[in-house]
């Protein structure tokens, strides 16, 4: 696997992205049909089935032996080393009520290890690309994570899952102590927006648990080649499949940290 290999495989989630945008970007806070999933607040539309149906056309032309890992559609294998994970709509929420924060997610893994991450916010037309050990971009503009160093002048970003309605610790007792040692902590309601923003510098950190493999695989490889950190909650690495993620600046990652496992 090679560097040129690496930028065509890109360029195809590239593509993949801004193919499902436009299709967002055209249907905000009018889907026709809304369904729950997990809970009452897990939703999902026939927007983001068609998405992924869109995703996946282009991914198969291109990629036709790889493995897809979808939110809505499941896991199709070939027995390949390389598998695509593909969020269609991180922030149904958002979307279905009308508020133009969501975003389209997919990354590639290549036995094991995230080697492509792409994600677009077809709302702000904002394209992130990254690529192993080659960096991150912006609508083609080198990405930096922001260089503050330490938590008290950090702004972070979290999320609630479906699990909050039935266990509500230790969900409360993080935001609260975040909330009084930060500039505060935003609920953007699409952890891969929130993760696109740490890697683009407008905020320091981000955490959550019982996160899913396409909330976390594009964005993780986008922190990292941005120069932050993404580790487990215990500081170690981050299992895809245990959905538990910090990812920050670097700098302040170890203070962050030391308050979730305070908690």
């Amino acid at each position: 696997m090679g560097s040129n290999d690496l930028r065509r495989f890109a360029a195809v989630a590239s593509e993949a992205a801004l193919t499902a945008g436009a299709l967002l970007s055209r249907h905000i806070g009018r889907p026709k049909q809304v369904h729950t999933k997990r809970s009452a607040s897990d939703l999902v539309t026939e927007i983001d089935r068609a998405a992924e149906g869109r995703i996946r056309r282009i991914l198969r032309r291109a990629t036709p032996r790889f493995d897809v890992l979808g939110e809505e559609q499941g896991q199709q294998r070939h027995a390949s080393a390389y598998r695509w994970i593909v969020d269609p709509l991180d922030g149904t929420n958002n979307f279905v009520h009308g508020l133009p924060l969501f975003g389209v997610s997919i990354g590639l893994e290549h036995q094991g290890r995230i080697v492509v991450g792409v994600i677009y916010d077809p709302m702000r037309r904002e394209l992130f690309v990254a690529i192993k050990d080659r960096g991150a971009l912006l609508n083609g503009r080198r990405l930096h994570v922001a260089p503050t160093r330490r938590l008290a002048l950090s702004l972070l970003s979290t999320g609630f899952s479906s699990n909050f309605l039935r266990h509500r610790e230790p969900y409360l007792s993080w935001f609260s102590a975040f909330q009084c040692r930060s500039h505060g902590v935003r609920r953007i309601g699409s952890t891969v927006i929130s993760l696109a923003a740490v890697a683009a510098g407008r905020l320091e950190g981000f955490y959550e648990q019982d996160l899913w493999p396409w909330d976390m695989a594009a964005g993780l490889l986008l922190v990292q080649e941005s120069g932050g950190r993404v580790s487990d909650m215990d500081g170690g690495p981050v299992d895809l499949d245990a959905g538990r993620l910090v990812a920050s600046n670097g700098r302040i990652h170890r203070e962050m940290l030391h308050v979730i496992q305070k908690v």
